[in-house]
């Protein structure tokens, strides 16, 4: 399974931008898709993922309320919409792929999304 990110990019504060990644190749119909970030000398850290069934999981409390994420499960694409954006939330973000539930197997590439105060 190949992932590709896309959607970032550069912002000011109070901005959105809508973040979507692709899966393909064998196996894409994946359980469940999610995005990771790793800001500037910080640690990689969980943003959100959805299952196939539609159960939705927010990783930071700093995103609840701003960010939201989607799946089009016919497209094998996962989505997430970030409103209200601050300079924390600059970051590389990246998609990832699980296929049981138990681990995240797949990786994109990542998407830089800077936001400027």
């Amino acid at each position: 399974v190949q992932l590709q990110a896309s959607g970032g990019g550069l912002v000011q504060a109070g901005g959105s931008l809508r973040l979507s990644c692709a899966a393909s190749g064998r196996g894409a119909d994946l359980y469940k898709m999610g995005w990771f970030r790793q800001g500037p000398g910080k640690e990689r850290e969980y943003v959100a993922a959805m299952t196939w069934r539609g159960d939705r999981s927010y990783g930071l409390n700093s995103v609840k309320g701003r960010f939201t994420i989607a799946r089009d499960n016919a497209k094998n694409m996962v989505f997430l919409q970030m409103n209200r954006l601050t300079p924390e939330d600059t970051a590389v973000y990246f998609c990832a792929g699980d296929e049981t539930g138990n681990r995240w197997l797949y990786w994109g590439q990542g998407t830089l999304v800077t936001v400027s105060s």
